[in-house]
Formats: C-alpha cells, structure tokens, sequence
C-alpha cells in the first residue's frame, strides 16, 4: 500500500516535472548556443581573434548544447526515458567539465599581477573567466536534473504546438551556430594542422591569395 502511494504520487508529479525539465532542456541547449555566438560576434564585430584554447572552449560548448539537445530530440516524439536523460545529460556533464579545465587552464595563463589576458574584457571579466563560472554553474544544474530524473522520465511530453516548434527552432539554432563555428576555425588556422597560439589574421585568405 505504501508503495502504491509513493507509486501514484511520483506520477503526479512527473506531469509538470517533466515538462519543466524539458523545456530547461531547451533553455540549456539554446543557452550555450548563444554564449558561442556572442564569442562569434566579438571575433568578427572586434576583430578579436580567438586562441586555441578559446575553440576548444567553444567547442565544449556545443557540445554540451548537443548533450541538451538528445533530450530535446526524445522529448519531440512524446516522451523522455530514463536512459534518453542519462545519456544528454551525461554528455552535456562532461562537455561542462573539459570546458571548465579548459577555462580554468587559461584564466592560471593570465593570473599573475600585470597580466592583461587575452583578449577583450566583458563586463570586467574576459570571456575565459565568464565561461568557467558559467561551466561550473552549469555542473551544478546537470547534477540538480539528473537527481530528479527518476521522477521526470518516462513521461508523456506534448509531441505539437508549442512543444515542437521549440524544439525544432532550438536544435537548427544550435546546427547553424556549429556550422558557422566550423567555417570560422578554418578561416582562421586555413590549410594548417593547428590553430596560431596567437593568432593575428585569417590565415585562409592569405594562403589561397585573397589579402596579401
């Protein structure tokens, strides 16, 4: 009987749980996509070009977006299993924690007294110390939905309307920030193996003659 009851009342609340945390999913996935193209408008409105270490940033990023982005996939045919949350979660968890080393790796390059870091500051912070708070922030979330995960999956999510055009507008969203991220690193490292440790021009333009 007592388990009949904790039975009917985690149903009751998987309704609006897993609602929300699809709609959170969205937001985490749209969220990173637009933190890339912030770095994406800086590069090319300021002519600021970023380092090796900020792709990699950039591409933790995404990654994690993608993570978001299988529950948005799943969430889309109606409903979101346990193992569907594991699996876009945990690729997101792990996206967040390379990204926050990767950060952390560049903020210790810039730390010491008189050191201006790379690049521009935003806010008073420059990107690299923005995207490690954000990374740890979001390990933080992840770990917070996975732990309600068992109340949220296997529940039916509205497959139309709203629902679906959300999902469908976050993941093209997401698509065309990682192919535009793409085009953006081989104009900058062209036909080379690697990107310049600081690196000062477009090196595509120059190697196939376009600027001199």
């Amino acid at each position: 009987m007592a388990a009949t009851t904790a039975y009917l009342r985690d149903t009751e609340a998987a309704g609006p749980l897993g609602k929300v945390q699809y709609w959170f999913a969205c937001l985490f996935a749209a969220g990173w996509t637009a933190i890339v193209c912030t770095g994406l408008g800086v590069q090319f409105i300021s002519w600021d070009y970023p380092c090796p270490l900020c792709m990699i940033q950039r591409m933790f990023m995404l990654l994690a977006a993608l993570g978001a982005g299988v529950i948005v996939r799943k969430g889309m045919t109606g409903g979101i299993t346990g193992r569907d949350y594991m699996m876009g979660w945990g690729l997101a968890l792990v996206a967040c924690i390379g990204g926050g080393f990767t950060a952390w790796r560049q903020t210790m390059l810039h730390i010491l007294p008189g050191d201006e870091g790379y690049g521009s500051p935003v806010l008073g912070l420059h990107m690299y110390v923005w995207a490690w708070i954000l990374f740890m922030a979001s390990v933080v979330a992840i770990g917070v939905v996975m732990a309600l995960a068992h109340l949220t999956s296997d529940n039916d999510i509205p497959s139309s309307g709203a629902y679906r055009m959300l999902g469908l507008g976050v993941l093209w969203f997401t698509g065309v920030v990682i192919a535009v991220n793409l085009v953006a690193v081989f104009f900058e490292e062209g036909f080379h193996w690697f990107l310049p440790d600081d690196p000062t021009r477009y090196e595509f333009f120059y190697q196939v003659g376009i600027l001199d």
